[in-house]
């Protein structure tokens, strides 16, 4: 897959050095693999979610750190592009004021 976000990822990683290692192996796996469907991402992310927005987008959440952080993206399967929208933590993500920017 193709990844795009690679900045978002660095700004977190900043956060701590637990996370931008999670980060850092989660953008070598997606580098990595060919995901079809959500099925394919939940092989080796077994918690990820997709949640659909009111705009129609799905974004595909990722449970980081023993979910402390969540990783939130947009994945275009027949693209094969993979794009980091955010990194929040669990209770910035629990306020929900993220869907209304996608």
């Amino acid at each position: 897959m193709t990844l795009i976000g690679q900045d978002v990822l660095s700004r977190a990683g900043r956060r701590d050095i637990p996370l931008r290692k999670w980060l850092t192996k989660w953008a070598a796996t997606v580098e990595n693999v060919q995901w079809h469907n959500l099925d394919d991402v939940r092989k080796p992310y077994p918690t990820a979610d997709g949640i659909k927005l009111r705009s129609e987008i799905v974004v595909t959440v990722f449970n980081v750190k023993g979910n402390e952080y969540r990783l939130l993206t947009s994945i275009d399967y027949d693209g094969r592009i993979v794009e980091v929208l955010d990194v929040l933590t669990h209770a910035e993500y629990d306020k929900n004021m993220w869907k209304g920017r996608y």
